[in-house]
C-alpha cells in the first residue's frame, strides 16, 4: 500500500487541509476581505502571518508561470520554486502542551505531505511518516530523527513509497 492510501497518513493530511482551510477562513473574516487580493497581500510580507494563512494564500493563486496553486507546481517551475520558499518565512506559533519546535516540524512535514511531487522519496517517506505523530504532539528527539533517517537511507525508492511507519 502507498503511504498515501495509508488511512493514518490520509487523516493526517487531512487535519492538516483542515486547519490550513479554517486558519484562512477565520483570517477573511477577521479581516472582512477574501479572495486573490487578500491572497495577494498575505505574500506580499509572509513573515507577518501565521503559517497556516500562508499557505492557505498559496492555494488561493494560481501560478501564472504553470497554471497551478502557486508553490505547489512542478519542481522546474521557478514561479513555483520561489512562491513555495515563502511558506518559510511565516510565523510558526507552537501549540500548548506539545514540546517546543512541534509546530515548525509540522509546517515542514504538512509542506513536503501537500507537495509531495517536489521532494525525493527519501525526503517524502521521513516527513509524511512522522505527520501522524507530529500531529497528536509528538517530536522525535534528535536521536530518533538520526536513527530513522539511517533506515531510510537504506530503503530502495519502491521501499519508501510503501512505507507506513519507521520499525
Amino acid at each position: 500500500m502507498r503511504r498515501v492510501d495509508h488511512p493514518r497518513f490520509r487523516a493526517a493530511l487531512e487535519a492538516v487541509e483542515s486547519s490550513i482551510a479554517a486558519s484562512w477562513a477565520a483570517f477573511c473574516a477577521e479581516h472582512d476581505a477574501s479572495g486573490p487580493d487578500l491572497a495577494e497581500i498575505v505574500l506580499q510580507n509572509p513573515a507577518e502571518f501565521e503559517w497556516r494563512v500562508v499557505d492557505a494564500a498559496l492555494d488561493q493563486l494560481t501560478c501564472a508561470e504553470c497554471g497551478i496553486a502557486r508553490g505547489a507546481g512542478p519542481v522546474e517551475c521557478t514561479a513555483c520554486e520561489f512562491a513555495n520558499g515563502l511558506r518559510y518565512g511565516a510565523i510558526e506559533i507552537d501549540r500548548p502542551n506539545v514540546p517546543p519546535g512541534n509546530e515548525h516540524a509540522i509546517r515542514v512535514s504538512s509542506a513536503v505531505a501537500r507537495t509531495r511531487h517536489r521532494y525525493l522519496p527519501r525526503v517524502r517517506a521521513g516527513y509524511e511518516i512522522a505527520l501522524p505523530d507530529l500531529l497528536d504532539g509528538k517530536l522525535p528527539t534528535t536521536a530518533q530523527a538520526q536513527a530513522g533517517k539511517a533506515i531510510l537511507n537504506r530503503l530502495s525508492d519502491d521501499e519508501l513509497e510503501a512505507m507506513t511507519e519507521l520499525p
